[in-house]
Protein backbone atom coordinates (compact mmCIF):
# COMPACT_ATOMS: atom_id res chain seq x y z
CA UNK A 1 0.00 0.00 0.00
CA UNK A 2 3.10 2.44 1.24
CA UNK A 3 4.31 1.80 -2.56
CA UNK A 4 1.06 2.45 -4.09
CA UNK A 5 0.58 6.10 -2.35
CA UNK A 6 3.86 6.71 -2.90
CA UNK A 7 3.95 5.76 -7.15
CA UNK A 8 0.18 7.75 -6.66
CA UNK A 9 1.96 10.83 -5.26
CA UNK A 10 4.50 10.66 -7.83
CA UNK A 11 2.85 10.64 -10.33
CA UNK A 12 0.22 13.89 -8.57
CA UNK A 13 3.52 15.74 -8.53
CA UNK A 14 4.46 15.07 -12.08
CA UNK A 15 1.58 16.32 -13.75
CA UNK A 16 1.20 19.05 -11.54
CA UNK A 17 4.86 19.85 -12.40
CA UNK A 18 4.12 18.83 -16.33
CA UNK A 19 1.23 21.24 -16.60
CA UNK A 20 3.37 24.06 -14.54
CA UNK A 21 5.67 24.10 -16.94
CA UNK A 22 3.24 23.90 -19.85
CA UNK A 23 1.76 26.81 -18.85
CA UNK A 24 5.21 28.33 -17.81
CA UNK A 25 6.21 27.45 -21.68
CA UNK A 26 3.13 29.45 -23.22
CA UNK A 27 3.76 32.28 -25.05
CA UNK A 28 2.59 35.19 -23.34
CA UNK A 29 0.43 37.94 -25.39
CA UNK A 30 -0.60 41.43 -23.29
CA UNK A 31 -2.45 43.50 -25.16
CA UNK A 32 -3.68 47.28 -24.54
CA UNK A 33 -7.13 48.38 -25.28
CA UNK A 34 -7.73 52.31 -24.75
CA UNK A 35 -10.16 53.83 -22.44
CA UNK A 36 -12.08 50.71 -22.36
CA UNK A 37 -11.92 49.71 -18.21
CA UNK A 38 -13.93 49.73 -16.48
CA UNK A 39 -17.53 49.95 -19.00
CA UNK A 40 -16.38 47.37 -20.77
CA UNK A 41 -14.60 44.93 -18.57
CA UNK A 42 -17.28 42.04 -18.47
CA UNK A 43 -16.97 41.77 -22.65
CA UNK A 44 -13.21 42.06 -22.40
CA UNK A 45 -12.49 39.87 -19.91
CA UNK A 46 -14.78 37.45 -21.63
CA UNK A 47 -13.33 37.58 -24.65
CA UNK A 48 -9.97 37.22 -23.03
CA UNK A 49 -10.82 33.58 -21.53
CA UNK A 50 -13.02 32.66 -24.48
CA UNK A 51 -9.64 33.09 -26.50
CA UNK A 52 -7.38 31.50 -23.71
CA UNK A 53 -9.65 28.49 -23.61
CA UNK A 54 -9.14 27.75 -27.58
CA UNK A 55 -5.05 27.63 -26.70
CA UNK A 56 -2.91 25.43 -25.81
CA UNK A 57 0.69 27.72 -26.83
CA UNK A 58 -0.75 31.19 -26.17
CA UNK A 59 -1.81 33.24 -23.13
CA UNK A 60 -3.37 36.46 -23.63
CA UNK A 61 -3.47 38.77 -20.85
CA UNK A 62 -5.97 41.94 -21.13
CA UNK A 63 -4.20 45.60 -19.81
CA UNK A 64 -6.62 48.75 -20.15
CA UNK A 65 -4.57 52.18 -20.36
CA UNK A 66 -6.35 55.42 -20.08
CA UNK A 67 -6.98 57.69 -22.89
CA UNK A 68 -4.05 60.49 -21.86
CA UNK A 69 -1.91 58.04 -20.87
CA UNK A 70 -1.58 55.68 -23.33
CA UNK A 71 0.42 57.79 -26.13
CA UNK A 72 3.46 58.33 -23.49
CA UNK A 73 3.14 54.99 -22.19
CA UNK A 74 3.56 53.40 -25.59
CA UNK A 75 6.21 55.25 -26.50
CA UNK A 76 8.06 54.60 -23.21
CA UNK A 77 7.50 50.59 -23.83
CA UNK A 78 9.26 50.71 -27.28
CA UNK A 79 12.14 52.37 -26.29
CA UNK A 80 12.43 50.11 -22.94
CA UNK A 81 12.08 47.15 -25.33
CA UNK A 82 9.49 46.01 -23.00
CA UNK A 83 6.35 46.08 -24.91
CA UNK A 84 3.24 44.58 -25.10
CA UNK A 85 2.18 42.23 -28.24
CA UNK A 86 -0.76 44.32 -29.63
CA UNK A 87 -1.93 47.80 -28.43
CA UNK A 88 -5.26 49.34 -29.65
CA UNK A 89 -4.91 52.39 -31.82
CA UNK A 90 -7.33 54.81 -33.54
CA UNK A 91 -6.11 55.29 -37.32
CA UNK A 92 -4.38 58.61 -36.79
CA UNK A 93 -1.98 57.18 -34.11
CA UNK A 94 -1.45 54.09 -35.75
CA UNK A 95 -0.12 56.18 -39.10
CA UNK A 96 1.84 58.16 -36.81
CA UNK A 97 3.79 55.29 -35.41
CA UNK A 98 4.00 53.94 -38.76
CA UNK A 99 5.83 56.63 -39.70
CA UNK A 100 7.84 56.40 -36.77
CA UNK A 101 8.28 52.75 -37.40
CA UNK A 102 7.63 52.06 -33.91
CA UNK A 103 5.10 49.91 -34.63
CA UNK A 104 5.60 46.91 -37.29
CA UNK A 105 3.69 46.27 -40.73
CA UNK A 106 1.77 42.75 -40.45
CA UNK A 107 1.22 42.20 -44.20
CA UNK A 108 2.55 38.96 -44.21
CA UNK A 109 1.00 37.15 -40.98
CA UNK A 110 -2.87 39.25 -42.07
CA UNK A 111 -2.96 38.47 -45.82
CA UNK A 112 -4.67 35.69 -45.88
CA UNK A 113 -7.34 36.88 -43.22
CA UNK A 114 -7.79 40.40 -44.74
CA UNK A 115 -11.03 40.02 -46.76
CA UNK A 116 -13.06 39.53 -44.05
CA UNK A 117 -13.15 43.26 -43.38
CA UNK A 118 -14.85 45.79 -44.94
CA UNK A 119 -13.56 47.63 -48.00
CA UNK A 120 -12.98 50.72 -45.80
CA UNK A 121 -11.42 49.18 -43.22
CA UNK A 122 -8.73 47.43 -45.13
CA UNK A 123 -7.99 50.93 -47.00
CA UNK A 124 -7.37 52.40 -43.00
CA UNK A 125 -5.36 49.63 -42.20
CA UNK A 126 -2.52 50.32 -44.82
CA UNK A 127 -0.17 52.74 -44.59
CA UNK A 128 2.16 53.24 -47.42
CA UNK A 129 1.66 50.19 -49.11
CA UNK A 130 1.81 47.76 -45.90
CA UNK A 131 -0.86 46.99 -43.64
CA UNK A 132 -0.30 47.88 -39.81
CA UNK A 133 -3.19 47.23 -37.92
CA UNK A 134 -6.56 44.75 -37.46
CA UNK A 135 -9.27 46.79 -37.84
CA UNK A 136 -11.23 46.65 -34.81
CA UNK A 137 -14.57 48.51 -33.77
CA UNK A 138 -15.65 51.72 -36.19
CA UNK A 139 -18.34 54.23 -35.93
CA UNK A 140 -19.85 56.74 -39.46
CA UNK A 141 -21.89 59.64 -39.94
CA UNK A 142 -25.40 59.48 -41.30
CA UNK A 143 -27.36 62.16 -42.72
CA UNK A 144 -30.67 63.42 -40.50
CA UNK A 145 -33.15 65.65 -41.86
CA UNK A 146 -36.58 67.36 -41.78
CA UNK A 147 -38.98 65.45 -43.50
CA UNK A 148 -40.97 68.58 -43.51
CA UNK A 149 -39.18 71.12 -43.52
CA UNK A 150 -37.63 69.54 -47.14
CA UNK A 151 -40.79 69.36 -47.87
CA UNK A 152 -41.76 72.64 -47.76
CA UNK A 153 -39.02 73.07 -49.76
CA UNK A 154 -40.41 70.52 -52.75
CA UNK A 155 -37.94 67.78 -51.84
CA UNK A 156 -39.18 64.73 -51.89
CA UNK A 157 -36.29 62.49 -50.73
CA UNK A 158 -32.88 62.99 -49.70
CA UNK A 159 -29.76 63.77 -51.50
CA UNK A 160 -28.05 61.12 -53.38
CA UNK A 161 -24.27 63.29 -53.78
CA UNK A 162 -23.06 66.55 -52.01
CA UNK A 163 -23.75 68.98 -54.69
CA UNK A 164 -27.43 67.54 -54.73
CA UNK A 165 -27.14 67.83 -50.12
CA UNK A 166 -25.67 71.75 -50.49
CA UNK A 167 -28.37 72.27 -52.92
CA UNK A 168 -31.33 71.27 -50.89
CA UNK A 169 -29.89 73.13 -47.97
CA UNK A 170 -30.15 76.20 -49.87
CA UNK A 171 -33.52 75.38 -51.69
CA UNK A 172 -34.87 74.76 -47.09
CA UNK A 173 -33.47 78.27 -46.72
CA UNK A 174 -34.98 80.06 -49.56
CA UNK A 175 -38.24 78.38 -48.90
CA UNK A 176 -38.33 78.28 -44.96
CA UNK A 177 -35.84 80.27 -43.49
CA UNK A 178 -34.49 77.70 -41.66
CA UNK A 179 -30.63 76.93 -42.40
CA UNK A 180 -30.65 74.07 -44.22
CA UNK A 181 -27.40 72.28 -43.07
CA UNK A 182 -25.09 72.54 -40.47
CA UNK A 183 -21.68 71.07 -41.52
CA UNK A 184 -19.06 69.99 -39.15
CA UNK A 185 -16.87 72.57 -39.16
CA UNK A 186 -14.97 72.83 -35.46
CA UNK A 187 -13.35 69.84 -35.94
CA UNK A 188 -10.40 70.07 -38.76
CA UNK A 189 -11.42 71.35 -42.24
CA UNK A 190 -8.98 68.73 -43.63
CA UNK A 191 -11.56 66.29 -43.26
CA UNK A 192 -13.86 67.54 -45.78
CA UNK A 193 -10.59 68.09 -48.23
CA UNK A 194 -10.54 64.21 -48.20
CA UNK A 195 -13.85 63.91 -48.21
CA UNK A 196 -14.11 65.68 -51.52
CA UNK A 197 -11.23 63.31 -52.71
CA UNK A 198 -8.74 66.54 -52.87
CA UNK A 199 -5.13 65.92 -51.80
CA UNK A 200 -3.84 67.72 -48.64
CA UNK A 201 -0.06 66.95 -48.60
CA UNK A 202 2.17 65.55 -51.86
CA UNK A 203 5.60 64.96 -52.19
CA UNK A 204 5.77 66.23 -48.72
CA UNK A 205 4.62 69.16 -48.85
CA UNK A 206 0.50 71.23 -48.23
CA UNK A 207 -1.11 71.44 -51.69
CA UNK A 208 -4.52 72.85 -50.48
CA UNK A 209 -4.62 75.95 -52.50
CA UNK A 210 -5.36 74.75 -55.49
CA UNK A 211 -8.18 76.21 -57.21
CA UNK A 212 -10.32 73.12 -56.62
CA UNK A 213 -9.53 73.54 -52.74
CA UNK A 214 -10.26 76.95 -53.07
CA UNK A 215 -13.47 76.19 -54.62
CA UNK A 216 -14.85 73.92 -52.08
CA UNK A 217 -14.47 76.89 -49.26
CA UNK A 218 -15.76 79.63 -51.77
CA UNK A 219 -18.79 77.77 -51.76
CA UNK A 220 -18.60 76.86 -48.24
CA UNK A 221 -18.64 80.68 -47.72
CA UNK A 222 -21.33 81.62 -50.19
CA UNK A 223 -23.60 78.86 -48.19
CA UNK A 224 -22.61 80.52 -45.06
CA UNK A 225 -23.39 84.28 -46.18
CA UNK A 226 -26.85 82.69 -47.55
CA UNK A 227 -27.86 81.75 -44.58
CA UNK A 228 -27.68 78.12 -45.46
CA UNK A 229 -25.06 77.36 -42.24
CA UNK A 230 -26.05 78.56 -39.45
CA UNK A 231 -24.14 81.58 -38.17
CA UNK A 232 -22.84 80.07 -35.24
CA UNK A 233 -21.69 77.22 -37.14
CA UNK A 234 -18.05 77.17 -36.20
CA UNK A 235 -19.15 76.80 -32.43
CA UNK A 236 -21.48 74.05 -33.02
CA UNK A 237 -20.53 70.70 -31.69
CA UNK A 238 -22.48 67.43 -31.10
CA UNK A 239 -24.86 68.72 -28.19
CA UNK A 240 -25.56 71.89 -30.44
CA UNK A 241 -26.42 70.38 -33.26
CA UNK A 242 -29.03 68.26 -31.51
CA UNK A 243 -30.65 71.26 -29.71
CA UNK A 244 -30.50 72.82 -32.93
CA UNK A 245 -32.04 70.08 -34.96
CA UNK A 246 -34.95 69.48 -32.24
CA UNK A 247 -35.36 73.13 -32.29
CA UNK A 248 -36.01 73.26 -35.58
CA UNK A 249 -33.04 76.06 -36.11
CA UNK A 250 -31.47 73.15 -38.85
CA UNK A 251 -33.02 71.53 -41.83
CA UNK A 252 -29.74 68.58 -41.71
CA UNK A 253 -26.81 67.64 -39.95
CA UNK A 254 -24.35 64.37 -40.14
CA UNK A 255 -24.27 62.31 -36.90
CA UNK A 256 -23.94 58.89 -35.28
CA UNK A 257 -26.87 56.68 -35.47
CA UNK A 258 -27.22 57.00 -31.87
CA UNK A 259 -27.35 60.96 -32.46
CA UNK A 260 -31.48 61.19 -31.85
CA UNK A 261 -32.11 59.53 -28.77
CA UNK A 262 -32.37 62.63 -27.34
CA UNK A 263 -34.50 64.48 -29.82
CA UNK A 264 -37.31 61.39 -29.42
CA UNK A 265 -37.51 62.86 -25.52
CA UNK A 266 -37.23 66.72 -26.50
CA UNK A 267 -38.72 66.87 -29.54
CA UNK A 268 -41.07 64.40 -29.99
CA UNK A 269 -42.84 65.87 -32.93
CA UNK A 270 -39.17 66.82 -34.89
CA UNK A 271 -38.26 63.20 -33.93
CA UNK A 272 -41.46 62.00 -35.86
CA UNK A 273 -40.65 63.88 -38.95
CA UNK A 274 -36.97 62.58 -39.23
CA UNK A 275 -35.84 61.07 -41.85
CA UNK A 276 -32.48 59.39 -42.19
CA UNK A 277 -29.97 58.35 -45.22
CA UNK A 278 -26.79 57.44 -45.75
CA UNK A 279 -24.23 60.28 -45.91
CA UNK A 280 -23.78 61.14 -49.56
CA UNK A 281 -20.64 60.18 -51.16
CA UNK A 282 -17.69 62.99 -52.56
CA UNK A 283 -14.86 62.46 -54.76
CA UNK A 284 -13.05 60.60 -52.03
CA UNK A 285 -16.29 57.61 -52.22
CA UNK A 286 -16.41 57.93 -48.56
CA UNK A 287 -19.48 59.18 -46.30
CA UNK A 288 -18.00 61.94 -43.39
CA UNK A 289 -17.60 61.22 -40.02
CA UNK A 290 -15.78 57.74 -40.17
CA UNK A 291 -13.96 56.75 -37.17
CA UNK A 292 -11.80 53.33 -37.14
CA UNK A 293 -9.62 51.97 -33.92
CA UNK A 294 -7.19 48.93 -35.35
CA UNK A 295 -5.02 46.26 -33.68
CA UNK A 296 -1.31 47.00 -33.64
CA UNK A 297 1.84 45.15 -33.02
CA UNK A 298 4.94 47.40 -31.32
CA UNK A 299 8.35 47.09 -32.59
CA UNK A 300 10.63 45.19 -30.43
CA UNK A 301 7.15 42.64 -29.96
CA UNK A 302 8.92 38.66 -30.55
CA UNK A 303 6.51 36.95 -31.16
CA UNK A 304 4.46 38.56 -33.83
CA UNK A 305 2.71 35.65 -35.37
CA UNK A 306 1.10 34.80 -32.21
CA UNK A 307 0.29 38.63 -31.26
CA UNK A 308 -1.73 38.56 -34.72
CA UNK A 309 -3.47 35.27 -34.01
CA UNK A 310 -4.65 36.77 -30.82
CA UNK A 311 -5.75 40.09 -32.84
CA UNK A 312 -7.45 37.79 -35.30
CA UNK A 313 -9.45 36.15 -32.88
CA UNK A 314 -10.41 39.73 -31.14
CA UNK A 315 -11.70 40.75 -34.84
CA UNK A 316 -13.68 37.93 -35.85
CA UNK A 317 -17.14 38.58 -36.94
CA UNK A 318 -18.19 36.73 -33.39
CA UNK A 319 -15.68 38.98 -31.15
CA UNK A 320 -16.56 42.27 -32.63
CA UNK A 321 -20.47 41.68 -32.64
CA UNK A 322 -19.69 40.89 -29.30
CA UNK A 323 -18.11 44.10 -28.22
CA UNK A 324 -20.43 46.50 -31.07
CA UNK A 325 -23.49 45.28 -29.00
CA UNK A 326 -21.94 46.45 -25.73
CA UNK A 327 -20.43 49.74 -26.71
CA UNK A 328 -23.03 50.55 -29.64
CA UNK A 329 -20.63 50.73 -32.12
CA UNK A 330 -20.19 48.85 -35.54
CA UNK A 331 -18.11 45.81 -36.29
CA UNK A 332 -15.34 46.29 -39.45
CA UNK A 333 -15.76 42.67 -41.08
CA UNK A 334 -18.64 42.24 -43.52
CA UNK A 335 -20.51 39.64 -41.84
CA UNK A 336 -21.17 41.05 -38.49
CA UNK A 337 -22.53 44.06 -39.98
CA UNK A 338 -25.29 41.88 -42.14
CA UNK A 339 -26.42 40.80 -38.66
CA UNK A 340 -29.90 41.21 -37.23
CA UNK A 341 -28.78 43.22 -34.38
CA UNK A 342 -27.43 46.02 -36.84
CA UNK A 343 -30.16 45.14 -40.34
CA UNK A 344 -33.66 44.77 -38.04
CA UNK A 345 -34.18 48.19 -38.10
CA UNK A 346 -33.65 48.62 -42.02
CA UNK A 347 -37.99 49.32 -42.76
CA UNK A 348 -38.35 50.71 -39.19
CA UNK A 349 -40.41 53.81 -38.87
CA UNK A 350 -38.18 55.08 -35.92
CA UNK A 351 -35.62 57.27 -37.02
CA UNK A 352 -32.62 55.49 -34.20
CA UNK A 353 -33.27 52.16 -35.53
CA UNK A 354 -33.40 52.81 -39.35
CA UNK A 355 -30.15 54.97 -38.86
CA UNK A 356 -28.55 51.68 -37.13
CA UNK A 357 -29.19 50.07 -39.91
CA UNK A 358 -28.21 52.63 -42.52
CA UNK A 359 -24.98 52.79 -40.96
CA UNK A 360 -24.14 49.65 -41.05
CA UNK A 361 -24.53 49.50 -44.58
CA UNK A 362 -22.82 52.96 -45.18
CA UNK A 363 -19.73 51.76 -43.00
CA UNK A 364 -18.68 49.62 -45.31
CA UNK A 365 -16.96 52.38 -47.14
CA UNK A 366 -15.99 54.52 -44.71
CA UNK A 367 -13.01 56.13 -44.11
CA UNK A 368 -11.08 57.95 -41.15
CA UNK A 369 -10.31 61.72 -42.64
CA UNK A 370 -7.19 62.46 -41.29
CA UNK A 371 -3.75 63.60 -41.96
CA UNK A 372 -1.77 62.21 -39.21
CA UNK A 373 2.43 62.29 -38.51
CA UNK A 374 2.57 66.03 -39.11
CA UNK A 375 5.35 67.61 -37.31
CA UNK A 376 3.52 70.22 -35.45
CA UNK A 377 0.12 68.67 -35.62
CA UNK A 378 -1.56 70.95 -33.22
CA UNK A 379 -0.84 74.32 -34.53
CA UNK A 380 -1.05 73.53 -38.17
CA UNK A 381 -4.43 72.50 -38.16
CA UNK A 382 -5.83 75.32 -35.87
CA UNK A 383 -4.11 77.51 -38.65
CA UNK A 384 -5.69 75.76 -41.22
CA UNK A 385 -8.85 75.90 -39.44
CA UNK A 386 -8.51 79.72 -38.51
CA UNK A 387 -8.00 80.78 -42.38
CA UNK A 388 -10.85 78.87 -43.23
CA UNK A 389 -12.95 80.74 -41.01
CA UNK A 390 -11.91 83.58 -41.69
CA UNK A 391 -12.86 82.78 -45.77
CA UNK A 392 -16.36 81.25 -44.73
CA UNK A 393 -17.32 84.17 -42.59
CA UNK A 394 -15.93 86.53 -45.60
CA UNK A 395 -13.19 88.60 -43.59
CA UNK A 396 -10.67 87.06 -46.48
CA UNK A 397 -10.78 85.40 -49.38
CA UNK A 398 -10.79 81.73 -49.71
CA UNK A 399 -7.36 82.02 -52.32
CA UNK A 400 -5.84 83.59 -49.59
CA UNK A 401 -6.62 82.25 -46.45
CA UNK A 402 -5.85 79.27 -47.99
CA UNK A 403 -2.34 80.47 -49.62
CA UNK A 404 -1.46 81.59 -46.23
CA UNK A 405 -2.42 78.51 -44.37
CA UNK A 406 -0.64 76.59 -47.08
CA UNK A 407 2.90 79.08 -46.47
CA UNK A 408 2.53 77.80 -42.49
CA UNK A 409 2.47 74.55 -43.08
CA UNK A 410 5.43 74.18 -45.50
CA UNK A 411 7.25 76.38 -43.18
CA UNK A 412 6.73 73.42 -40.31
CA UNK A 413 7.32 70.55 -42.85
CA UNK A 414 10.44 72.02 -44.23
CA UNK A 415 11.89 72.71 -40.65
CA UNK A 416 10.65 69.47 -39.53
Amino acid sequence: MKLKRTVALAAAVFAATSFNAMAAGKVQVEYWSNSLSPKFDSVMKDLTGKFNASQTEIEAKWVDVPWDAFQARMVAAVASGNVPGLVNLPKPWMDQYAQAKIIVPITKQASGFKGIYTEGANKDASYDGQIYGLPWYQVTGVLFYNKELLAKAGVKEAPKSFSELMQTAKLVKEKTGVAGFSPKLNDGFTGWFLYEGLPVLKDGKAVFNSPAHVKLVEEFAAAYKAGVFPKDVFKMGFEEQIAAFGSQKIAMFAEGAHALKRTKTDSPKVYAETGVAGFPHAGGKTPFGGFLFLWSVPKGYKNVDAAVKLGKFLTNDEAQLAFAKASATFPSTNKALEDAYFQSGAKSADPVERATAVAATAIKTSRTLTVSGLPDEAAMNKKLDDEVQAAVTGRKSAKQALDDATAFWNSKLTAK
